[in-house]
């Protein structure tokens, strides 16, 4: 239970969620909330949902973030989109792998409750593809941004739309990878008509490096990803010299 002074902290907390998701919908420009931890995570899906249930009933504007780390999620997933399907509204659904792992699994064991964690990286992959496969079969009611940075899954999906025939501009799929991380991925999925967003972070230094931290630490769980992505960008660099040096 809440005591009045959080009570009143949540009520704020939803007033300026809601005034953002307000302004995007004006907008017509499609908001994602981030997943955060596991302890927060049930809190941010309630508020979440309702911005949905307002914001959602011509398309889908309000996104909610999936980690499918998580061994809950996909459940979670088929459930909201029944519950999209009952109240009447667009599903809008970012999936990512996560990035809370090491912490999650701390946390746990000190304090004596069940990981939220997958065992391993392979279960993650499978639950990711399941959510994106599941995602993908039930458009109609639901949009997709594909937050991730693995070929694997990427090249799994846009087979997957390929033998759905989803166009690939259709508007209910979008790509995303962090700015600045996997380039490669993100030029060459917009090179064939794709649709691609690169995910900027924005704030204060001390606010913005913890998140870039995290993000590199999920890179460097993808096996050989990092070290091919770094040898791609002393290839484009080398590239570039050698363009640079032939115009002269």
């Amino acid at each position: 239970d809440l005591n009045v002074s959080e009570a009143k902290e949540i009520d704020k907390f939803k007033g300026r969620v809601d005034l953002l998701c307000r302004s995007a919908h004006e907008k017509g420009v499609p908001i994602l909330v981030d997943a955060e931890e596991y302890a927060y995570q049930d809190g941010v899906d309630r508020v979440v949902n309702e911005m949905m249930q307002k914001y959602n009933k011509e398309r889908a504007i309000v996104y909610n973030t999936l980690q499918m780390y998580r061994w809950d999620r996909y459940g979670f997933l088929v459930a909201e989109l029944e519950k999209a399907n009952q109240k009447g509204y667009f599903l809008g659904i970012k999936l990512v792998r996560g990035a809370y792992m090491e912490k999650e699994r701390a946390l746990s064991e000190k304090y004596n409750y069940p990981s939220p964690i997958n065992s391993t990286k392979e279960e993650t992959d499978k639950e990711f593809n399941k959510a994106v496969k599941f995602v993908m079969n039930n458009l109609m009611n639901m949009s997709l941004f594909c937050g991730t940075h693995n070929e694997e899954s990427i090249h799994m999906a846009i087979h997957l739309m390929n033998d759905l025939g989803i166009e690939k501009d259709d508007k209910r799929v979008f790509f995303s990878q962090l700015y600045g991380m996997s380039d490669n991925i993100s030029f060459n999925l917009a090179a064939q008509g794709y649709n691609v967003a690169k995910y900027l972070p924005y704030g204060p230094v001390e606010s913005v490096m913890p998140y870039l931290i995290r993000r590199a630490q999920e890179n460097t769980a993808v096996a050989g990803q990092m070290s091919r992505e770094l040898m791609l960008l002393k290839k484009e660099k080398q590239r570039r010299k050698n363009s640079k040096n032939g115009s002269r």
